[in-house]
């Protein structure tokens, strides 16, 4: 027997047992991103994008400022200096951080510097955040072009991200809670109480006004 032919058994050996190792080690998961944005009302923004393909998940919290673990009544209240925001994670091959931004822009009243809608004051300021330089290029690219889009100056910052603080696990997926609140309406589950504030407080109303049929989110 030849070298050659002691050489085609073990190749297809080898063959097999890759082929055994590729079944039975799961692949690596790919890759994904976090983008981080302030627009009012954290529920709103974490409910309207945990509809978007592409993207894993996302959080309600708080960042851009100096209180360390802030609770929520902290951060209403005034004077730590953080925004409610959401924490987006996002997986890149499916949505771009731009397509992202861009629906974020056309989700919200970026005209107004004193808050969103009905929610007043600096926590409920629209905000981006960004990490490195490559996402600063791209948040202003999508910024001008929104402004363009829109004809009005957009007041929405571009902020170097800090630190963002999950926020209490009652406001988690509140559009979806079960649990019984009392609310102005009367003692209602937490997700038809996130129905009845966001069309009083008049988030969709207000950004179908803004932006027409270019909002992603805002129905009717």
């Amino acid at each position: 027997m030849t070298l050659a032919d002691n050489f085609k058994p073990m190749a297809l050996v080898v063959l097999i047992g890759l082929a055994t190792l590729m079944r039975v080690c799961p692949a690596e998961a790919a890759e994904t991103e976090t983008l981080t944005v302030a627009g009012g009302c954290f529920w709103c923004v974490e409910s309207d994008f945990e509809t978007v393909p592409g993207v894993i998940g996302a959080v309600s919290g708080y960042t851009g400022g100096s209180t360390d673990n802030p609770t929520y009544k902290q951060v209403t209240r005034g004077g730590t200096g953080h925004y409610e925001s959401v924490q987006i994670t996002f997986d890149p091959g499916r949505v771009s951080r731009a397509n992202l931004l861009a629906m974020f822009l056309r989700s919200v009243d970026p005209t107004d510097a004193g808050g969103q809608f009905c929610d007043r004051g600096d926590s409920y300021r629209t905000a981006i955040f960004v990490s490195n330089a490559g996402e600063k290029v791209i948040a202003t690219q999508v910024k001008a072009q929104a402004q363009s889009d829109l004809g009005q100056q957009i007041v929405t910052p571009i902020l170097n991200a800090t630190r963002f603080y999950p926020a209490e696990a009652y406001h988690q997926n509140y559009h979806t809670g079960t649990k019984l609140v009392l609310t102005r309406f009367g003692p209602k589950r937490q997700s038809e109480a996130y129905k009845r504030y966001r069309k009083a407080c008049g988030r969709d109303a207000r950004v179908k006004q803004l932006w027409g049929d270019a909002a992603p989110f805002a129905g009717g």
